[in-house]
């Protein structure tokens, strides 16, 4: 089973508001998104970790030289010995209710899918992995951590938060954030066994997961087999796979070449039915109530250009396809090689960008659940690429770690 370790966090000084300086994960932010971060303080982590294309093949080597910049002028301070990092986020989920997410940051051994000790819980698109594996050889660090899950019963008792947090705060989006250092060596051993006894499934993060692992070879290859390195582990935060922690959202489906009266044709020789009454209106696609009527009717749901959307049935006649919506409409889809298939999460935005024509038609999934995670995580198998969306996102700028 994979090891876990405490490791001596590289942290921003106390008395900078996280609220300021930690930002969304990289690949969720947009140009204007990264302006407005750097706007709010000129120490906000994106400054390193997104990189501008428009700073030219030089981008990584000054992202280094800031990140080592704050690590000598004491921006960023690193713990004088290993420690976790509790890492709780709270938030109200989809329906309205409060709920959280409680993990623990710390450094998983590094292992290959086919060892079976990291498992990927879903397929990857393909995805250019140069700008991650440039970011970590520049700078020599794991800058977020990779989101995993634990199959090990008892994790969450055992970092339940103690005492007062080191830092806390809330983002734009309503979330509250809150970490704790753990140094307590009887905690940590704890901890560590508990994680240890059982794979982890790479949840968010399969692509800097891979290129943990290319970063973690170049470094051997260069030190030799006998030197122990610290980029043969990985930075994660560890979450157990347990419904209590966890919100799962769909990842939706633009289309393109095929519209909603096209889909209508399609998808019933596919094995969806048409609702009786299944339109729902512009505004009730807006406001979310389509979810509901989606659950209470076992349905997805296609957008039209007016922003409408019309739910099918799932009529369970899908032989050989995995029991989740994405790998349905796959199997639906994938016979007509003329309609493309984008990804989006948001029904906002996926109502957006249909009613815009920036697509042809948008379907709405439901999402997978946290028992069929489970099952197939178990099973060891994979969900279609772009099943899951984990939330909320875990900040960056919370703890980094050498590699070094």
């Amino acid at each position: 089973m994979p090891p876990f370790h405490p490791f001596p966090g590289i942290r921003y000084a106390p008395g900078l508001d996280l609220a300021d300086v930690t930002s969304p994960p990289y690949d969720v932010i947009d140009a204007d998104d990264r302006a407005a971060l750097v706007a709010r303080s000129d120490r906000n982590a994106v400054l390193f970790d997104l990189p501008l294309e428009s700073d030219g093949a030089d981008r990584y080597t000054h992202a280094a030289e800031v990140f080592g910049g704050w690590r000598a002028d004491g921006t960023l301070v690193t713990d004088p010995e290993p420690t976790f990092t509790v890492y709780r986020m709270t938030y109200t989920d989809d329906h309205g209710r409060p709920a959280r997410t409680l993990g623990v940051i710390g450094a998983v051994e590094l292992s290959r899918p086919d060892e079976g000790q990291i498992l990927p819980h879903e397929h990857t698109t393909k995805k250019a992995k140069t700008d991650r594996l440039d970011l970590m050889r520049a700078t020599c660090a794991q800058l977020s951590p990779v989101w995993v899950l634990s199959l090990a019963e008892g994790l969450t008792a055992l970092i339940e938060p103690v005492g007062a947090p080191d830092a806390e705060w809330s983002d734009d989006d309503g979330v509250h954030h809150a970490v704790w250092r753990v140094s307590d060596a009887e905690r940590i051993a704890a901890i560590a066994a508990c994680v240890g006894s059982t794979p982890v499934v790479v949840a968010d993060g399969h692509h800097r997961y891979e290129t943990s692992l290319t970063h973690r070879d170049e470094r051997r290859a260069a030190a030799g087999p006998d030197v122990e390195l610290a980029s043969d582990a990985f930075m994660c935060l560890v979450v157990e796979l347990t419904e209590d922690e966890l919100t799962v959202r769909p990842i939706h489906r633009l289309v393109d070449g095929a519209d909603a009266a096209e889909l209508d044709a399609i998808l019933p020789e596919a094995g969806f039915k048409p609702v009786p009454d299944g339109v729902v209106p512009p505004e009730q696609v807006a406001d979310g109530t389509v979810l509901r009527r989606m659950d209470e009717a076992g349905a997805i749901a296609v957008v039209d250009a007016q922003g409408a959307a019309r739910l099918y049935a799932v009529t369970g006649a899908f032989p050989g396809v995995d029991d989740l919506d994405s790998a349905r409409i796959a199997d639906a889809l994938g016979r007509f090689p003329a309609i493309g298939v984008r990804f989006q999460h948001g029904i906002d935005h996926v109502q957006a960008a249909v009613t815009k024509g920036d697509a042809s038609a948008g379907i709405l999934l439901r999402p997978a659940t946290v028992a069929q995670i489970e099952a197939n995580a178990h099973a060891g198998h994979r969900m279609p690429a772009k099943t899951t969306f984990f939330h909320p996102k875990p900040r960056t700028g919370v703890v980094f770690r050498s590699c070094s």
